[in-house]
């Protein structure tokens, strides 16, 4: 099994940044592929971010030039660097892995989760 434990969020003003990071433990998540997901009050669990083993990388438009995906397979580890962050980039957000290969936008594709981190904007 694989444990995911999100940290890094917190209360910013708009046009601010935050660093999420994910630690993976139980098992290795260096050959899996990863995601970052956000869930708004009252909506849908909604695709961020995603890289593969291979360092492909698909992220959603609405984040596209602010925000950046990464990990770090040493350390078992994924990222999502956020800048010019908006009152509409307020929501928890998810990290999670697959067990098969290739990036998925789609939520329900996901083998594993983390227990969230809360990111709220000001405006």
């Amino acid at each position: 099994q694989v444990q995911l434990v999100e940290s890094g969020g917190g209360l910013v003003q708009a046009g601010g940044s935050l660093r999420l990071s994910c630690a993976a433990s139980g098992r290795t998540v260096s050959n899996k592929p990863m995601a970052w997901f956000r869930q708004a009050p009252g909506k849908e669990r909604e695709f961020v971010a995603a890289i593969s083993r291979l360092y492909r990388i698909n992220y959603a438009d609405s984040v596209k030039g602010r925000f950046t995906i990464s990990r770090n397979n040493a350390k078992n580890s994924l990222y999502l660097q956020m800048n010019s962050l908006t009152p509409e980039d307020t929501a928890v957000y998810y990290c999670a892995a697959r067990d098969p290969d290739g990036l998925e936008y789609d939520p329900l594709k996901y083998d594993y989760w983390g227990q969230g981190t809360q990111v709220a904007v000001s405006s």
